[in-house]
């Protein structure tokens, strides 16, 4: 069952989980891009120690990352600045992604689950468990977990995964846009604004767009 709560991220999910099944390294996880008409879908992955490390304790990556809210709340440049002390802080991270191409042929829930699965295979140590923001389950895995409705308002791990995967994402995006520069993926990051679809009815889609896609396949630009 997901549950839901609070809107200040910290680290209580985590600890359930770890008592729950008797584990140490719990993973927080979220995608971006889902809804997108361009572009991968992004997945990152992210562990906070619940207990002591040895150069610093749990209450001190609290203390550090106390900025670390819902990616959506916070602005572009917020993000960057949190993208860059998260992954210099957390002691393992992972960033997956599945192309639009994959997402064509396999659909975009199977393509969430295979940029999260990337995002977890990175993670040193291993996760042990996971926190999964919404209401999607993990297929192909054997790790305890549980999905968590608006999970990055409300565990830390999630809302620094939220971050990583955004700016992972815009960041490609942005690249993008120099390759195809008609669509202005640099402002929209490929969703359906009016922008967008405007240049889709002008030129139609590149390699990049999500063919399968109602907007798309459907021809309703």
């Amino acid at each position: 069952m997901a549950i839901s709560g609070p809107t200040t991220p910290d680290l209580s999910l985590e600890r359930l989980m770890a008592a729950k099944y008797g584990v140490v390294w719990v993973a927080g996880v979220d995608e971006a891009g889902r809804g997108a008409l361009a572009g991968p879908v992004y997945a990152a992955a992210v562990i906070i120690p619940l207990r002591a490390m040895p150069s610093t304790s749990s209450d001190n990556y609290v203390e550090r990352l106390h900025g670390v809210r819902d990616s959506k709340l916070l602005t572009a440049a917020a993000r960057d600045q949190l993208f860059d002390l998260i992954t210099s802080c957390v002691p393992a991270y992972g960033i997956g992604q599945a192309s639009a191409e994959w997402i064509d042929q396999h659909g975009i829930i199977s393509a969430t689950r295979q940029a999260i699965a990337q995002a977890i295979s990175q993670l040193e140590p291993a996760a042990e468990a996971v926190l999964v923001d919404g209401p999607l389950r993990l297929a192909a895995t054997n790790l305890p977990q549980r999905p968590v409705v608006r999970g990055d308002q409300q565990s830390l791990s999630i809302a620094a995964a939220s971050i990583l995967a955004k700016v992972s994402r815009d960041r490609y995006m942005t690249d993008l846009s120099e390759r195809y520069p008609d669509y202005g993926f640099d402002r929209h990051k490929g969703y359906g604004t009016a922008e967008h679809r405007m240049v889709l009815g002008r030129i139609g889609p590149c390699p990049e767009h999500r063919r399968s896609f109602a907007p798309l396949r459907q021809k309703l630009i």
